[in-house]
């Protein structure tokens, strides 16, 4: 009996620009049969025609997981890492090459993804373990752990169409572990839940691993992928750069992280989210004079932060930063609403945020700021994953000369001692 779980064969998809993939049903399956050799010959078509319609989201993917491995799927912002995992799970059909999967698949791609939203979170467990094709038998002997740990025992019997993202999350990831698929497929819809849930969850998956089950776990937190998962894959344009060990797979994805980070402006990100109505255009490190520094333990660091809006009237703003380390642990978060006196920033037409963090409370090394985001009112105007890096120079912290151990994790502390 071979021992391969997922076998993956020059697996390539590629979608039209701006149209999306219909939902078919059973008479377009039927017509799409007797209409299949004149397609075909359109797709050769419209390969030696332009090529500017069309994006390859997979491209030419090549890849084997054993039974029992947990694989870290791993890649920027449009890499191709969901598109995979929906074509494993037969949501949508590649293009060109094959998929083999042995064993039955239970999947977490998005919030509530199965789920129908006119019926019950009791009925809609039962619907999934139905589709795993697990007996009402077995699926009642999980249904308690399920409810006990998804923790919406009061909503159960609510139509789920009524569920937060949160509550969604929570009954989707404990549908998807405890009806005990052989492969489990996970993408990043762990950030929805809180960080309770989020350690709960990487808990399970651990305890997942352990049982011996096939996992490719989509993720950019690169502190759950390495405490996780045995191998690594990173993906780059719908290829795969590289397959294999773990830490060498997230050394790759962040030092190739870092030099594009470097080479593009915010102007140019085209990876964001939000209405528009504020865009980041650039970001500069200075002193408190203005002048262009390299970031420095225990010095003043000013973050300027150039936007433009999309109208001449004056925006009520709340801006936010977010910083970890190059793993993805979260360290600390600077927020307008928190410490700017009346909460909201006003700003022109265009110009500059500053924010400015006195004593620069980090230890020497690279850091992630891991999203740079700008609410006006109640709506997201701009919002940037992984918007830029900043390398922090040794400096004397505590003014004592001495400079703080390597050893002594991120964040410095300012601290006294005292003897009575």
């Amino acid at each position: 009996m071979s021992n391969i779980s997922i076998r993956v064969e020059n697996l390539s998809k590629r979608y039209r620009i701006g149209q999306r993939e219909p939902y078919k049903a059973l008479r377009d399956t039927l017509t799409h049969a007797l209409h299949l050799p004149f397609q075909l010959l359109k797709k050769e078509s419209d390969r030696a025609g332009s090529h500017e319609k069309y994006i390859w989201a997979l491209k030419e993917v090549y890849f084997e997981v054993k039974h029992g491995e947990v694989v870290g799927v791993i890649g920027r912002n449009g890499a191709g890492k969901t598109t995979l995992l929906k074509v494993l799970s037969r949501i949508t059909e590649p293009t060109e090459g094959y998929a083999e999967i042995t064993g039955r698949v239970g999947s977490l791609l998005e919030v509530g993804t199965g789920f129908h939203p006119e019926l019950t979170g009791r009925e809609n467990v039962y619907l999934n373990g139905a589709i795993l094709g697990m007996r009402k038998t077995e699926i009642d002997k999980k249904f308690d752990e399920i409810v006990d740990f998804s923790e919406v025992e009061k909503f159960i019997d609510t139509p789920v169409k009524f569920y937060s993202s949160g509550m969604h999350t929570r009954l989707a990831f404990a549908v998807a572990a405890h009806l005990e698929p052989e492969i489990l497929l996970v993408d990043e819809v762990l950030a929805v839940g809180d960080a309770a849930f989020q350690k709960k969850c990487l808990g399970k998956m651990s305890d997942v691993a352990r049982e011996g089950r096939t996992v490719l776990f989509v993720s950019h937190n690169m502190g759950a992928v390495k405490t996780l998962c045995t191998k690594g894959c990173l993906i780059e344009n719908g290829k795969i750069l590289l397959q294999g060990k773990v830490d060498e797979v997230v050394s790759l994805y962040l030092q190739k992280c870092q030099d594009l980070t470097s080479a593009i402006s915010l102007a140019e990100r085209t990876d964001r989210r939000g209405n528009g109505s504020l865009r980041f255009t650039s970001v500069k490190l200075l002193s408190r004079d203005g002048e262009e520094i390299a970031a420095q333990s225990g010095k003043d660091l000013v973050i300027a932060i150039d936007y433009v809006t999309d109208s001449q009237s004056e925006k009520h703003a709340e801006v936010s930063l977010a910083f970890t380390d190059l793993y993805g642990q979260r360290l600390f978060v600077c927020l307008s609403r928190s410490s700017h006196q009346g909460g909201f920033l006003r700003l022109p037409e265009k110009g500059q945020i500053r924010c400015i963090i006195p004593r620069l409370p980090l230890l020497p090394g690279r850091y992630n700021v891991s999203r740079l985001w700008c609410k006006i009112g109640a709506q997201m105007a701009d919002d940037i994953q992984d918007a830029f890096h900043i390398e922090v120079a040794a400096g004397d912290f505590f003014g004592t000369g001495k400079l703080n151990p390597e050893d002594g994790g991120n964040v410095v502390i300012d601290h006294r001692w005292e003897i009575l």
